[in-house]
């Protein structure tokens, strides 16, 4: 299969690079290029080239190759090519200007010295209240500036043109208006699938060839990124069972991160409120918004999971005399007579266990002269009464009350009623219902079962609180760690960027706790001083970032939180932390500052004033930067050249790829340069079409480890993402954990994260490997680490066979010096589409000349005791 792939790539380059060879019988010294954007896809295909001898026979490259795309703005709307003009500076460099839409008064600039790697983009506002179309570039030799020239329609059917000069497209001069478009020289071409309007341009033969080796290349690999379990049975045809014989090299072991296996939260999927955080009633707080889902769910508002049972009162919202400031909104109910209940539908139900209780607390007000006392019920869906308490005698200004019900049977979907005994007018907020059975038993704690879950990943560190949900939509829903400490009431709850509501009640503080009880390191991420690229609210790409003027704040912000993680009870932010409950320290090591950024000039800026104010303050803090949402690009090399420069001491990588990617790139980390950051894999995990979470995703994630095992000198932490999932409210898949009211579902991905939690190493030992068939494809699906624990002193070996035949396995022990006859054998394997598989773990017997056959599709761990 690889040899027929092979030969028709290459046939499909030789067929391309002959394409027009008629014309001629050797390589031109020069030829013609045709840069433009198709308006496919609403314009989001990026810029294209085709090429000729003669501009008059064209030949479109891939035939639509995307050499760069547009990042301007939110996915779906934009990120739109409209009318690209490419131009050849005197600095040596291709210029690219390009409109964004129909209606933003921004520009689009990039250079490129080759036309295949495009540095940082940028997106000047050029007009504050009209449009940009038809932007044109030159340069003025006289004075040495560049012009940029380009047409708005002010709203109407009139154009007019206007231009502007710059030095460093950074800075440019105000638009003047001109009579007309001077320099704007676009063609309209024909090529095979219709007319497209760009640039021409006469270049080397040398940059044709560039361009048509950079499709050849993304053509192949993409080939090869594509290979799939269900083609083995073609690919493997003839394979029979593999032999495998594995020699264990002590002599040339390493040192690794003994961090390098731990999990990523984000309140994505509702992993938060409905999720973790084991609050039962929805919309507590009555802050609900229309706009937390953008108006799209128009029953999205203060009322929501809230109604009046009974016919004898009213109830409304309010916001006169609030709780607090940074809670407005509370309900006030107005009974005429007594039995009518405010009702709380909770997140799907509520939850409840036969013989648990449940705390309920509130805050109430009560203007009236006679107190009113409240009944509080749990009632399942079927109107049984599960449970209740009586909060007596509630008079004057806001007061928090408390009560604790006992629950008489199991219910999935149970309601809570507040039935007020007296007629009259009071007014609630903050109205909470916590299992005592928290994890830990901490109070305002998680859901006991989802965090024990996470816990039994054995995860070594823990990275909060996103991820997209840190750096926001847009600057005012930035995540502001400031605004999540401190009582319920006070904290300040958000639209979350995922289009539902953060009531903030799981927050920095409960964070720090959760890495505490569970023994791992907290990696807490704050925002570098922009929110994400991708917001739909602001505007010019990233929305121009923090003001400048409020960088110092911002900084201090960041500051603050190392202090309120590590300073003592005397310092501003440490009080407060002792006044939540914790007066030690929490060890805090690690911060990251942004996330998946677009690294642009605005980016670069604020993140250099963060990181070296940081390092100036808190050296002993190893801060992670970022390098973009992928493995390649203009965002990843762009970051690495912020850290080198920087000398950054990690960085923060994320890549969602195909199992063929995970399988054709097992030495992705074995040409980084150990002198340079460290990686943090952040974001990683294997998605086939349909993004189910089976075997075969989860063998090429096992794969992936391996590598990262092995080098693990420089990759010191990675962890899968998403983490969390609710059944039916779920934004983005595959995920690590999958959970409903009642249940909590692990995906075979998560057996093997806990798997390498559980049975890691800090000692790489490297493995020479022999197999009896050598072809490639074979090779490539066959991966083994061998690790040491030198607090237990075991020696652990992984393997993972992602072939369709059983391997037979050869393992010399000898070199590990004296072994225990007792091991233990973990296996995970079945059929590549399987989704509920689980580990089997069995004690096994064993000799130094270990063998074992490994059945198809398989992780293979074994544990090896060294007796001293």
């Amino acid at each position: 299969m690889k040899k027929y792939l092979i030969l028709l790539i290459a046939s499909t380059l030789l067929s391309l690079t002959r394409a027009g060879a008629a014309e001629m019988t050797k390589e031109p010294d020069s030829a013609y290029i045709f840069a433009y954007a198709s308006l496919k896809n609403g314009g989001r295909n990026g810029l294209h080239f085709a090429w000729s001898i003669d501009r008059k026979k064209w030949h479109a490259i891939g035939p639509e190759y995307s050499y760069v795309r547009c990042d301007y703005g939110t996915w779906g709307a934009q990120k739109r090519m409209l009318t690209p003009f490419l131009f050849y500076g005197p600095d040596s460099l291709w210029h690219a200007v390009w409109s964004v839409n129909e209606t933003d008064g921004v520009v689009v600039h990039v250079t490129s010295k080759d036309l295949v790697y495009w540095r940082r983009q940028s997106y000047p506002i050029l007009m504050q209240k009209e449009n940009c179309l038809l932007p044109a570039l030159s340069f003025d030799k006289e004075h040495g500036k560049f012009i940029v020239e380009w047409k708005s329609t002010n709203g109407g059917a009139d154009a007019t043109y206007y231009r502007s000069s710059t030095l460093d497209f950074k800075n440019y001069t105000p638009p003047e208006p001109v009579a007309k478009a001077t320099f704007d020289n676009r063609h309209t071409i024909r090529l095979e699938n219709g007319e497209e309007n760009g640039t021409v341009h006469k270049v080397s033969w040398n940059v044709i060839k560039g361009l048509l080796q950079a499709q050849q290349q993304a053509a192949y690999e993409q080939e090869l990124w594509s290979e799939k379990t269900a083609e083995d049975g073609i690919r493997f045809a003839s394979l029979k069972p593999v032999d495998v014989e594995v020699q264990i090299d002590v002599e040339n072991k390493k040192k690794i991160s003994d961090l390098l296996m731990g999990v990523f939260f984000e309140d994505i999927n509702y992993a938060a409120d409905g999720g973790l955080y084991a609050e039962l009633v929805q919309n507590r707080d009555f802050e609900y918004r229309l706009s937390d889902k953008k108006g799209s769910d128009t029953s999205w508002h203060s009322y929501k999971a809230w109604s009046l049972k009974g016919e004898e009162g009213t109830f409304k919202i309010d916001s006169v005399n609030p709780l607090h400031p940074n809670n407005v909104h509370y309900a006030i109910l107005n009974i005429e007579k007594a039995g009518t209940a405010l009702v709380n539908a909770g997140f799907d139900g509520i939850p409840l266990k036969a013989g648990e209780r449940y705390n309920v607390s509130l805050f109430a007000r009560n203007p009236q002269e006679k107190a009113i006392a409240l009944l509080i019920r749990l009632i399942d869906e079927h109107g049984k009464l599960l449970g209740e308490a009586r909060i007596r005698a509630i008079k004057g200004n806001w007061r928090k009350y408390e009560a604790a019900i006992s629950v008489k049977a199991d219910a999935a979907k149970a309601s809570l009623e507040i039935i007020p005994q007296e007629a009259g007018e009071i007014a609630l907020d903050m109205i909470s219902l916590f299992p005592e059975k928290t994890f830990k038993g901490r109070k305002n704690g998680l859901r006991a079962d989802l965090a024990q879950t996470i816990a039994d990943l054995h995860p070594r560190f823990v990275r909060f609180p996103g991820g997209c949900v840190a750096h926001g939509d847009g600057l005012g829903n930035m995540y502001r760690w400031q605004n999540t400490i401190g009582p319920l009431e006070a904290r300040v709850p958000q639209r979350n960027l995922w289009n539902y509501h953060q009531t903030a009640g799981l927050g920095y503080f409960e964070y720090f706790q959760f890495c505490e009880d569970i023994g791992a390191e907290p990696v807490p991420i704050v925002p570098a001083g922009v929110p994400c690229q991708n917001s739909s609210t602001g505007g010019a790409g990233q929305q121009g970032g923090v003001p400048m003027a409020e960088m110092e704040a911002y900084i201090q912000e960041v500051l603050d939180l190392i202090e309120y993680a590590n300073g003592d009870t005397h310092t501003v932010w440490g009080k407060k932390r002792a006044e939540a409950g914790h007066p030690k320290p929490f060890n805090l090591k690690y911060i990251g500052i942004g996330n998946e950024d677009l690294i642009s000039d605005i980016f670069e800026e604020r993140f250099t004033m963060i990181f070296n104010r940081v390092r100036e303050k808190h050296p002993e803090i190893t801060v992670i930067g970022t390098v973009g949402p992928s493995f390649e690009g203009t965002d990843y090399t762009e970051g690495w050249l912020i850290a080198n420069k920087l000398q950054v001491p990690m960085v923060d990588e994320h890549y969602y790829q195909s199992p063929g990617w995970f399988i054709h790139n097992q030495a992705y980390y074995d040409k980084y340069d150990r002198s340079k950051a460290k990686v943090y894999l952040g974001e990683y995990a294997a998605h086939l079409p349909g993004r189910p979470s089976n075997l075969e995703t989860a063998l090429a994630e096992a794969i992936h480890l391996t590598s990262l095992e092995r080098n693990g000198d420089v990759v010191s932490m990675a962890s899968y993402a998403p983490l969390l999932a609710k059944e039916d409210h779920t934004q983005w898949k595959p995920d690590l954990i999958y959970f409903n009211n009642t249940e909590v579902k692990p995906t075979v991905g998560y057996f093997v994260q806990q798997i390498y939690g559980q049975h890691a190493g800090d000692i790489y030992l490297p493995t020479q490997v022999r197999l009896s068939n050598t072809e490639e494809a074979v090779k490539k699906r066959l991966a083994i680490s061998v690790v040491r624990d030198t607090k237990s002193g075991d020696a652990i070996v992984k393997i993972v066979n992602l072939l369709p035949v059983s391997t037979r396995v050869a393992l010399n022990l000898e070199p590990l010096g004296n072994i225990s006859t007792d091991a233990l054998k973990i296996s995970l394997a079945g059929n590549p589409e399987d989704e509920a598989l689980r580990p089997k773990s069995t004690p096994i017997a064993v000799t130094k000349n270990f063998k074992d056959e490994l059945p198809a599709y398989s992780f293979t761990v074994l544990r090896f005791k060294i007796v001293e």
